[in-house]
């Protein structure tokens, strides 16, 4: 059975309540449900965190865990455009890796268009709503 986690950064533990004319009005947690039903012969993990930290630790353990993981989903919110820590953390695994981002990011403010993440990551899907997350995980399969 693969194993795909989703991380996701900070802020959209919000989802579903945070600015939903860009975001939706779905909660991931709702959506996860969803991805769970539709993917039901993947083992789907998920970790949210509003601190660097605690992504690139996730990071780590996903890379270098007991448990191997197939593919790394990663939001990173707003830290997509200003951790350099967490593009080293994707650099020092072995996981691959596939960037999302629910809105388009290059719509948006400038400071948005630039990913620190993209070098490091397979390929990237912005723009497509939470349907992003489900084109990451059949990438994987």
């Amino acid at each position: 059975m693969k194993k795909i986690i989703i991380i996701n950064g900070p802020n959209l533990n919000l989802l579903g309540k945070r600015e939903p004319h860009i975001y939706g009005s779905q909660t991931f947690e709702d959506y996860l449900g969803e991805l769970k039903q539709l993917f039901s012969t993947i083992e789907l993990h998920y970790y949210q965190s509003n601190h660097e930290g605690g992504i690139i630790d996730k990071i780590h353990e996903v890379g270098y865990g007991i448990v191997e993981f197939d593919g790394l989903i990663i939001n990173a919110g707003a830290y997509t455009h200003t951790s350099i820590a967490i593009a080293d953390a994707l650099s020092a695994i072995k996981t691959p890796a596939i960037e999302v981002h629910i809105s388009n990011i290059h719509a948006r403010e400038a400071f948005r268009h630039h990913s620190y993440l993209s070098s490091r990551c397979k390929g990237m899907i912005c723009g497509l709503g939470m349907k992003g997350y489900e084109m990451a995980i059949r990438y994987f399969i």
